[in-house]
């Protein structure tokens, strides 16, 4: 063997063996190469790891964590430094590392990402017994509830609890005009600015960096539209509607079809409205709900068949459906499909908390409707039913 076969060797052994897990992230964010370390502390192989991206090796939190925060500034300045994460083992478990991340540039539209990895259990355990301290709060809170929720049932002054319902149901429509208020208005203030910027630079990498600080103002102002339906939804005591009768809803269904041609001109979108009379609904959440069916459609189905979508009235109700080819879903991911947070695998340009599909939910139970889910081998089917 000579020196130089001798010097590779060892550098593949440094890389394979080494006291930390490395991973490289190709231009679309998922995994083409990754160290036995890692696959060791994860219990996985290397074959399972390939594909997928840093956020699917994440416990929830840091998923979420991770897209907001460190995927934008990643993007933005080309690395990061000492994030905290928690790795999802094979057996279920949790551990918590230290993530240090670099963007290698090869050309304007192929760069890679090389990700180190340290165990952190020392560092992590302090902040460990800052959340027992805080669950050992929580217990003591939910302890104190119980003993006011008893004290409510023996208050036989009706007035009293009326004013106290009242009171809760302030309190909670104050938090979601703080979280929209707090939240909205440094993001206007960052579109403002990148607006003048955008009209006085005009050279190759500030269009480019000006449009990456774009897409990410967009993305947010999309999370935080979410987050707030959210809070609406389990704070709020469900998603408000404002019904309008009178009008005709094709019109407000072939407006999200044409915006969804525009945004995916390669996606093949066939409509079959037979909608006669006007449909007592809110358009705009009837829109907003049918634009997130259509786009998990966009996102899951199969890139060669066409997306259908029919809209009709049958036997009382208004049916709105939305079908695409693909794989089928399996039954497990079915039961949680409606659920908050959760997300199947998504393609590298679609990103997002999980809440789509909860949200279009929620707005069919404000309606007094239902969506239903079908999978099979031919096609994947959401059918929003609503009486009329």
């Amino acid at each position: 063997m000579s020196s130089s076969d001798h010097s590779d060797s060892d550098l593949q052994d440094l890389y394979e063996n080494a006291p930390c897990g490395y991973l490289s992230l190709g231009p679309d964010g998922r995994i083409i190469r990754v160290n036995t370390t890692l696959c060791a502390w994860l219990g996985r192989t290397q074959a399972d790891l390939m594909g997928k991206r840093l956020r699917d090796l994440l416990n929830i939190a840091g998923s979420i964590f991770y897209e907001t925060h460190f995927a934008p500034l990643l993007r933005m300045q080309g690395f990061f430094e000492e994030v905290a994460l928690d790795l999802v083992l094979q057996d279920g478990g949790t551990m918590p590392v230290l993530a240090n991340a670099a963007e290698r540039r090869i050309s304007d539209e192929f760069a890679v990402t090389r990700v180190t990895l340290f165990r952190a259990p020392q560092r992590r355990r302090y902040e460990r017994e800052l959340v027992d301290a805080r669950t050992s709060e929580r217990e003591a809170l939910a302890k104190l509830e119980e003993i006011n929720a008893g004290l409510r049932t023996r208050i036989t002054d009706a007035d009293a609890v009326q004013t106290m319902a009242v009171q809760d149901a302030d309190l909670r429509e104050q938090f979601i005009a703080v979280l929209g208020h707090d939240l909205r208005n440094p993001l206007a203030g960052l579109a403002g600015g990148l607006n003048i910027l955008t009209k006085t630079h005009d050279d190759t990498k500030s269009v480019r960096v000006l449009r990456l600080m774009q897409e990410s103002v967009k993305r947010m102002e999309g999370l935080i539209d979410n987050l707030m339906d959210f809070a609406r939804g389990r704070l709020g005591g469900g998603i408000g509607i404002e019904r309008s009768s009178g009008e005709r809803i094709e019109p407000t269904l072939a407006q999200v079809v044409n915006e969804m041609r525009v945004g995916h001109p390669e996606r093949a979108i066939e409509t079959h409205f037979d909608v006669r009379q006007a449909i007592d609904v809110d358009h705009a959440r009837i829109a907003q709900m049918f634009s997130n069916l259509l786009g998990n459609a966009v996102t899951h189905g199969s890139d060669d068949r066409p997306i259908v979508v029919e809209a009709k009235v049958a036997d009382g109700e208004f049916i709105l459906s939305v079908a695409n080819g693909g794989q089928p879903i399996p039954q497990p991911a079915l039961d949680r499909l409606l659920q908050p947070f959760y997300r199947g695998e998504v393609r590298s340009n679609m990103q997002g908390l999980g809440l789509g599909l909860y949200i279009a939910s929620q707005i069919a139970k404000a309606h007094g409707g239902r969506i239903q889910v079908s999978s099979n081998a031919v096609e994947t089917s959401f059918t929003f039913q609503m009486p009329i």
